[in-house]
């Protein structure tokens, strides 16, 4: 069996495959060689394609339902198959997968145990207000024997099936001895509802501290069943908010179109489901429709609005050759195009899962609420104790019911629940707003790092410009031609993946007859590339090159000194040991690059220009965009080692890229940047990537750093100033001054309003300035 290589379009067997065969959306690939295996692994899409290098995987008739996967939102390592609470904080799972469907099982439940639960209290609460009126309650209405029963029966089902779930998660919680907040919700309206019953079953079995002055015991069945009603009303709130987290995501998945209008046996036209497109397959795409998948224009031309992906509300120009992404929307041409990623290998499939996985990641700042929260429970636990135990001493008659009351009070007043929600919802929300704008970060801790970035390393080529060289001019030395000079580059650039390469190959088609035939082909990294051609010995690459080869430029150096002060990188071309001309390539500046760096100046970050170009050229660029620090002449090999040098220097450094040489420098950055415009391995590197590639999505991500950081702080504070001020009071602080206490159902609904208060906050978010 034969198949064909993907890159080259080769013939290959793959039992004799070097590397063996590659499986890539759902199809084997193999490779003529080692270089053609990196190369696909690098890009799996080069552009473009031979027709004969198209392998198209099977189509599947039906695809099989997506598993949805359950997660914690502050313990994201706890991953279950169904919805459910989480083992650790008893917090409501939530999907793992955004999808269209907002419907939430947990959701639904404890909207039905909340509606049921407010029917019957309500009436229990009218029968403890009138039972309060002296001779005009409910003692008139229903004899006092029976009162109790009624408010048993009221209370029994709101307590036991309402709570249930909080019942459930605070056994759990016991029994792992990992305590939280429905440890305190359970024994809170635990010993309420239980000592209630006990009162009324069996009242003679209560010591007299726990009586009034006549004798009455006093039942607690309405604190117990507002409690419950008021948290399930929490829960209702808090699922309800934190579905908006998501919003952001969701909005984008909702702007991929169901079909695809498909082109098949040469030009017939089928309207087909997107589950259905393959890569390969020719799309035709009208005016005014949105492109269905990832892929090159193949004919046509068109302007294609982009703003979904890059935050950009300028459409942009397209035309043969240029790629297109999908789910944005065509504006005023139509063309076709080929498929060239589909289902979750498209840029927006890729966005929503990292932004998801970045939304479930967390913060360094979290390590503080989780310590709190580590303490924190079996603090309040003890502080209930103590609360019961002085009422109970020096408390006024009953001081035994004072001291429960109190103690009831301190454990469901200090839930933890808005500690935990501080930094995951500000986290999830910030995040997502940033998706919206074309800045993808991919984990919490590079979000919160950026506020304290002070030094951006940024790669020239790609990055600062727009990474397509064009050759701008071609010297000639004594007793060679231009035209001569440019094919010997071209037939040695012709194996090279080098930008510089591609641009020499253009000029070569341009301006010549073809490149030369080259063998014995060797690259030599960060110098150039040598090989035979027309019988001689050729050689083209930088001045480490002709220092190597022993080669002096002679009377072309001053040419070449002239065109890297014009920003030109200057190659050199030599044959049979002798110089014989100049290719000047240049790169232009991208036309937001100057704006970007304004803006980065005026946050006070530090920038430096690091390239692998001569250093007359790099300077030639840095003076146009004002960078003082240049890092010339790099080596792609010690990228990272500029980085490290700089944070050896004590700076919080970030570094933009956009190549496949970055990837090293981004992974040793405290924050990698890729340019979404580059390679993917650039920006598996890197912590945050910008869609667009725009220089500018930087400052809008550190104003979204600052923005959420912000909000994280604004939370912890309001979850701590809370508990700091309710926890005493709960326990009767203020007593032996005013003769206040706090009912243990204003400590529900106060527990309840203080985690709705941080979501609120956190949403805010969602309309922050970039």
């Amino acid at each position: 069996m034969t198949s064909i290589d993907p890159v080259c379009g080769m013939k290959v067997d793959p039992a004799k495959a070097p590397g063996g065969t590659l499986r890539h959306d759902g199809a084997d690939f193999s490779f003529c060689s080692l270089k053609c295996r990196a190369r696909f692994e690098a890009d799996p899409h080069p552009a473009p394609y031979p027709s004969s290098a198209i392998v198209v995987p099977p189509v599947a008739s039906a695809a099989p339902p997506a598993v949805v996967e359950w997660t914690c939102p502050m313990h994201p390592e706890i991953v279950r198959a169904a919805p459910g609470a989480c083992p650790i904080c008893g917090m409501a799972l939530e999907p793992r997968t955004v999808t269209l469907d907002e419907g939430n099982p947990e959701l639904r439940d404890m909207q039905r145990r909340f509606v049921i639960s407010a029917v019957l209290t309500a009436p229990l609460m009218a029968i403890a207000m009138s039972a309060m009126w002296s001779g005009h309650g409910a003692d008139r209405l229903v004899p006092m024997g029976v009162l109790p029963w009624i408010e048993l029966a009221l209370a029994t089902p709101v307590v036991l099936w309402g709570g249930w779930p909080f019942f459930e998660r605070a056994y759990r919680s016991i029994v792992t001895r990992r305590l939280n907040m429905f440890t305190l919700i359970g024994l809170g309206a635990g010993v309420s509802y239980g000592f209630s019953v006990m009162a009324t079953a069996f009242p003679g079995l209560l010591p007299p501290a726990f009586r009034g002055s006549m004798g009455e015991a006093p039942l607690y069945f309405e604190p117990a069943a507002v409690i419950t009603t008021l948290v399930l009303l929490g829960q209702v709130l808090e699922l309800r908010a934190r579905s908006q987290t998501s919003r952001a995501l969701r909005a984008l998945i909702g702007l991929v179109p169901k079909t695809a209008r498909v082109l098949r046996d040469g030009d017939r036209e089928l309207d087909l489901p997107l589950s259905e497109v393959v890569v390969g397959d020719r799309l035709r795409v009208r005016p005014g429709e949105k492109v269905p998948v990832d892929g090159t224009i193949l004919d046509g031309a068109s302007s294609v609005d982009e703003s979904m992906v890059t935050g950009e509300s300028m459409p942009v120009d397209k035309v043969v050759g240029d790629r297109v992404t999908g789910a944005t929307m065509n504006a005023t041409g139509g063309f076709v195009m080929r498929a060239d990623r589909v289902g979750a290998a498209t840029l927006l499939s890729q966005i929503v899962q990292m932004v998801g996985a970045a939304q479930r990641s967390r913060a360094p700042v979290q390590r503080l609420a989780d310590t709190v929260a580590g303490y924190f429970v079996p603090a309040v636990i003890g502080i209930a104790a103590l609360t019961f135990l002085v009422w109970a001493v020096f408390g006024p008659a009953p001081s035994l019911a004072h001291g429960l009351v109190n103690a009831v009070a301190v454990l469901v007043i200090a839930c933890p629940c808005a500690l935990g929600l501080a930094t995951p919802m500000s986290i999830m929300v910030g995040i997502g707003r940033g998706a919206t704008a074309g800045v993808l970060i991919k984990s919490a801790g590079a979000l919160e790092l950026l506020l304290k970035v002070n030094t951006l390393v940024v790669d020239k080529t790609g990055t600062l410009t727009a990474g397509k060289p064009t050759v701008l001019s071609t010297v000639a030395a004594a007793g060679s031609s231009e035209v001569e000079v440019l094919r010997l580059a071209a037939g040695l650039e012709r194996s090279s993946e080098h930008p510089i390469a591609a641009a020499i190959l253009r000029a070569s088609v341009e301006r010549t007859s073809g490149a030369a035939h080259v063998t014995d082909f060797q690259s030599l990294t960060g110098r150039g590339v040598v090989g035979m051609a027309d019988g001689k010995r050729v050689g083209f690459g930088n001045r480490r090159l002709l220092d190597e080869l022993k080669v002096d430029p002679g009377p072309l150096t001053a040419r070449a000194a002239a065109l890297q002060a014009e920003g030109q990188t200057v190659m050199y071309l030599a044959v049979d040991g002798q110089l014989a001309g100049l290719v000047g390539v240049g790169d232009p500046i991208k036309e937001t690059t100057a704006e970007a760096l304004l803006a980065l100046r005026h946050e006070g970050i530090e920038l430096v220009m690091l390239t692998g170009d001569s250093r007359p050229t790099a300077e030639a660029v840095a003076r146009q965009l004002g960078i003082l620090r240049v890092e010339a002449e790099v080596l792609p090999a010690h990228k990272d080692e500029v980085v490290r040098r700089l944070r050896a220097e004590g700076r919080v450094v970030a570094m933009a890229g956009d190549g496949v040489n970055d990837a090293p420098a981004l992974a040793q950055a405290d924050v990698g940047i890729a340019m979404g415009t580059g390679t993917d391995v650039a920006m598996e590197s890197a912590g945050v990537t910008l869609v667009k590639g725009d220089l500018r999505g930087i400052v809008r991500a550190l104003r979204l750093s600052r923005a959420t950081v912000s909000n994280i702080r604004q939370n912890l504070f309001l979850a701590f100033f809370y508990n700091a001020i309710s926890i005493p009071i709960a326990a009767g602080v203020l007593y032996p001054f005013f003769g206040i206490l706090l009912s243990p159902m204003i400590a529900s609904a106060a527990m309840s309003l203080s985690s709705v208060s941080v979501i609120v906050n956190a949403l805010r978010l969602r309309r922050v300035a970039l």
